[in-house]
């Protein structure tokens, strides 16, 4: 017996319509239902993101090119606006981007930051407007990470946010590698920024970048390391793992304080694929570093630490020993209950939801070995990184959303109950779902709302479970079930729900 598999060809981009700059205006409010699409006079299009619109952080916004298209415009969450228009053009201006989101009600009084991916760098600034113009989509990726990730004074001040971009914009390097052809040696070639050689490893082809980008640019002592790395035309999650680790490695082997963040980058002008990174020394007054994974044990390990002079400090405080001891049990149940998630999505699904949170709860466990779990917050914040890199799937990205937004929560809620209800409210901005269509929520909402209303985890996880029991009898609305005849899905829970019950089930019983 032989099996012939016959090669696949990518579409053409006049059939995946990519230089249509109304492209994602179709098709972003179908995958977020808080998207609201404006049309202006001149035919110009403009998304809007409303869930922003009682922020009092500066507005961002982006004018991308269509065709040129990156991750980081879908993904990223503190973007109030964006817009495509076709390579070289300037058929939107941060004006009517502006004008566009004071008329839907935002708050412009703190001012506004619009990014655009240009052919050449530039920066203007007017009343209450920063306009910066980069060139390419790899520099605009960096500001849009770095303007996540700093501290919420900086977020929340024009002058300071200007001050950050402008510095960026100034003082950034960026390499940029691309598998070629040709080949070098035995082996496949990869065409550096500095010279054309054989590829041999990640490792080797990594820390040649990284050399080149640190050769001009010594340290003070009080800067940290910004790097932002994205794959170029679609890496594999394998390969973009691989990266992200080999820019991690380097960095720790130098002793340098880093932030790093990814993105994901399509070139239309060339189908090659490859990798590029820019690199920046950021001051300590706008970002501060990942932390460092240590091989000793941490001395505030079963204390709740001391907040540091730069570290926020939480209103909740937490024991490492209780905190791993909650989530390994969590995890170690649902990795035992994988079969059975397997089973319930083999006939309701794809097959790999069992899968999916089976390697999360791995990578998980794996994740918090050498952390400090009294500072939760600022973990959860760092996990959802790591999770972004190794866990796909719907499940996925729905974790990492919920997760990401409880890290932020922790920072101000008074309970953890209430942290875990402003999580969900932030959840449901981001998908069509809602209780009884057949998802994970059917399991999440009753119990967040169960814990919200009673404080008792044993009767919010009674809830659940009949939130999840509830689920087979309910048709599917949404995701690869609602495709099925509803004979097919009677009396299988949704896999999504039955595997975060396990979860849930777990943490409470540990």
């Amino acid at each position: 017996m032989s099996l012939v598999v016959e090669p696949t060809h990518a579409y053409s981009s006049s059939q995946l319509k990519l230089e249509d700059p109304k492209r994602w205006s179709r098709l972003f409010p179908l995958m977020r239902p808080s998207v609201k699409v404006i049309e202006l006079e001149h035919g110009g299009t403009i998304v809007i993101d409303t869930k922003l619109i009682d922020t009092k952080n500066v507005l961002v916004a982006v004018i991308g090119t269509a065709g040129n298209f990156s991750s980081k415009i879908l993904g990223a969450s503190h973007i109030a606006a964006f817009a495509t228009e076709p390579f070289g053009s300037k058929s939107v201006s941060a004006k009517h981007v502006v004008a566009a989101l004071k008329e839907q009600g935002f708050p412009t009084d703190n001012g506004a930051v619009v990014l655009r991916a240009s052919t050449k760098k530039d920066l203007a600034v007017s009343s209450g407007l920063v306009e910066v113009s980069v060139i390419g989509e790899l520099k605009l990726d960096h500001i849009l990470s770095l303007l996540w990730v700093v501290e919420i004074e900086i977020k929340e001040s024009l002058v300071k946010t200007q001050a950050l971009v402008e510095h960026l914009v100034k003082y950034s390097a960026r390499t940029t590698s691309k598998f070629h052809e040709k080949k070098t040696g035995g082996g496949p070639s990869v065409v550096h920024a500095i010279d054309f050689a054989e590829f041999k490893s990640a490792q080797l082809a990594v820390e040649k970048d990284m050399k080149h980008l640190l050769g001009s640019r010594p340290s003070s002592g009080q800067d940290i390391y910004s790097i932002h790395c994205a794959d170029i035309n679609g890496l594999s999650r394998l390969e973009n793992n691989i990266l992200v680790h080999e820019i991690s490695e380097f960095c720790a082997k130098k002793r340098l304080d880093t932030r790093i963040s990814h993105s994901t980058i399509l070139d239309n002008h060339s189908q090659t694929r490859g990798w590029a990174i820019s690199l920046c020394l950021i001051p300590t007054m706008f970002l501060t570093a990942h932390e460092k994974a240590s091989n000793t044990p941490s001395k505030t390990i079963g204390a709740v630490a001391a907040p540091t002079s730069r570290q926020k400090s939480s209103k909740i405080q937490f024991t490492d020993n209780t905190v791993r001891d909650i989530i390994t049990q969590g995890c170690e149940s649902v990795i035992q209950a994988e079969p059975t998630i397997t089973e319930y999505d083999t006939i309701v699904g794809d097959g790999d939801c069992g899968y999916t949170l089976r390697d999360g709860a791995k990578q998980v466990l794996s994740f918090i070995k050498e952390q400090d779990l009294t500072q939760l917050p600022s973990t959860l914040g760092d996990l959802v990184d790591n999770l972004e890199v190794n866990m796909g799937g719907t499940s996925g990205a729905l974790y990492c959303i919920f997760l990401s937004s409880l890290s932020q929560e922790l920072w101000t809620a008074a309970t953890f109950a209430d942290a875990l209800n402003g999580a969900l409210e932030h959840l449901l901005k981001y998908t069509r779902a809602r209780l009884g269509d057949r998802t994970c929520l059917d399991c999440l909402i009753p119990f967040v709302e169960t814990l919200n209303s009673t404080g008792d985890a044993r009767q919010a996880l009674e809830e659940a479970k009949k939130g999840v029991e509830s689920t087979k009898k309910l048709e599917a609305k949404l995701g690869r079930s609602s495709y099925l005849n509803e004979t097919t899905t009677r009396g299988v829970p949704d896999p999504g729900a039955y595997g975060l019950l396990m979860l849930l089930q777990g943490m409470i019983k540990s």
